[in-house]
């Protein structure tokens, strides 16, 4: 292994709208908007401490003083964060909030990584927080703590809300389409490696759920630039994506899941026949059993309309009716959570929106706000407002367009989809379905099923507060430049439920290990 891995890093749903499963309210409103406030240079610098890499006159009123984030009892380092309009037209106001760590890893001056949340219309501070930043917030915490799984730690990387609409960004959302989408970011980011001077840098682009459209349709449209001074794009990793219609992704794999995990779904006996018995007659069993084989027989076919809108049909949503009649605090993201519910200071602890009295939302803060140089303004985890016009995504599945050739045109044959097996919002067989349906550098899906072991190495982080498992957590597969790695014990937010593995598999997409099998 080479600089920084895993094994030396540390030397160095109901009457509330579904938002990406997340059941959103609108919050309190604060105060209005205003500007970030101004440094002089030698303050930034005295601020940022010996040597900022990327302070200069240009970057200064973007610069976050690292010592002054509330609640954060520590330094989380040299960081720039505001907003960056999403064309170079002079008047432009739809602009794109990001918040962007500098790595202190030698290997990484070369490259920067991307992470975008999904939704539609959720906030990329999400995974700052809660995933994979500096500093790490998780539900019923007492505070922010370092993060030893934190991404910096391996490559640079910037958080980016978006499309316009989501969290912190400004102007009218327009976007009907994920090519508009990208199209909007792609504008973003030249500004951006504009500013930082980022000219030529190797970009991955990671995220999870909604980001399943995102990201390979983001990567898509850079290919499509030919241009390596602004988007010198090398590979991709998606977890828990959504990258098929939710027909396959949700209802074909309901049944089996809860079968595999019957102990967490403890339905009678009556329950349990009536959800087979609708499987059966909507189709679901035979198609699983038909196309969910190695190596494919051949391309699946969609289901009509008189399944994929027939209400008697929504297998998923009669499952989550049930469950939550045993587990009031079920929760589709992870499903071995049970009551109390958690306070997340994000106000989403899983499937509903939950503060406890006294509690707030903690990038809805004025300070915060301050701290970070965004807009002073109403600011929710998902759904303020729809981010695509007149709230549809005209675009079809990722799989049936871009991600086959986002594949073939890595150029170091790198492409990760991976999936946590306690899932429910989206499942880890509607995935494996999906692959065995894409065909790319001229064969269809894989010819084995994942079996091969994904390990993390054992280590000792000495921190209780960020806590990760080790030794074989999942199993993995790769054919043809595409690697699926399932993880288990995991849910869908890959780098929060299951840090270390998330990190494996960044190092793996980064080159800086050669096998996922190897400790």
């Amino acid at each position: 292994m080479r600089g920084l891995t895993l094994l030396s890093f540390l030397l160095s749903l109901a009457a509330l709208c579904l938002v990406d499963g997340r059941r959103v309210l609108h919050l309190a409103k604060h105060e209005a908007p205003e500007g970030p406030i101004e440094h002089t240079l030698a303050a930034r610098e005295a601020e940022l401490g010996a040597r900022p890499k990327f302070l200069n006159r240009k970057t200064r009123r973007f610069a976050v003083n690292g010592k002054r984030i509330p609640d954060v009892n520590f330094d989380v380092g040299e960081s720039y964060a505001g907003l960056l309009p999403v064309t170079g037209k002079r008047h432009e106001d739809r602009k794109l909030y990001f918040w962007f760590f500098p790595s202190v890893n030698p290997l990484a001056k070369d490259e920067i990584t991307i992470w975008l949340n999904g939704g539609p219309g959720c906030s990329s501070l999400e995974g700052l927080l809660q995933e994979n930043g500096p500093f790490s917030w998780q539900f019923g915490t007492f505070r922010p703590v370092r993060n030893p799984w934190s991404w910096n730690n391996l490559t640079n990387m910037v958080w980016v809300e978006q499309p316009v609409g989501t969290g912190f960004s400004q102007g009218e959302p327009t976007a009907t389409s994920e090519k508009d989408v990208a199209e909007q970011f792609l504008g973003f980011f030249q500004n951006f490696v504009d500013l930082f001077n980022l000219h030529g840098k190797k970009i991955y682009i990671a995220g999870e759920s909604y980001a399943g459209l995102y990201v390979p349709y983001i990567a898509d449209a850079m290919h499509a630039k030919k241009d390596k001074k602004y988007y010198n794009i090398q590979d991709i990793l998606i977890f828990d994506p959504s990258v098929n219609h939710e027909t396959v992704l949700r209802q074909v794999p309901a049944v089996p899941f809860v079968d595999h995990w019957s102990r967490l779904f403890p339905f009678n006996e009556t329950t349990t026949k009536r959800l087979h018995d609708l499987a059966d007659s909507c189709g679901y069993t035979d198609y699983l059993n038909k196309y969910l084989t190695y190596p494919p027989v051949g391309k699946m076919p969609q289901f009509p309309d008189s399944i994929a809108n027939n209400k008697t049909c929504d297998l998923w949503e009669a499952i989550y009716d049930a469950a939550a009649l045993l587990n009031p605090c079920f929760n589709i993201y992870h499903i071995a959570d049970t009551c109390p519910l958690l306070y997340d200071p994000l106000g989403f602890p899983g499937t509903f929106q939950y503060l406890p009295e006294g509690a707030t939302v903690y990038f809805n803060r004025t300070d915060v706000q301050r701290a970070i140089n965004a807009p002073i303004q109403p600011w929710s985890e998902c759904g303020l407002r729809d981010v695509f016009v007149g709230g549809k995504d005209n675009s079809p599945p990722s799989s049936f367009t871009v991600i086959p050739s986002v594949i073939e045109k890595s150029p170091n044959g790198r492409t990760i989809i991976a999936h946590g097996d306690l899932d429910y919002i989206l499942m880890t067989n509607g995935t494996l379905l999906t692959i065995q349906n894409m065909t790319w550098h001229g064969d269809q899906g894989f010819s084995k099923p994942p079996s091969d072991p994904l390990v993390v190495p054992y280590t000792s982080i000495g921190n209780r507060a960020a806590m990760s498992g080790a030794g074989i957590i999942g199993k993995t597969r790769t054919e043809r430049g595409l690697t699926y790695a399932e993880m288990y014990l995991t849910g869908h937010m890959g780098p929060q439920y299951n840090p270390a593995g998330s990190y494996r598999l960044l190092e793996y997409l980064l080159g800086r290990i050669d096998s996922l099998s190897k400790a």
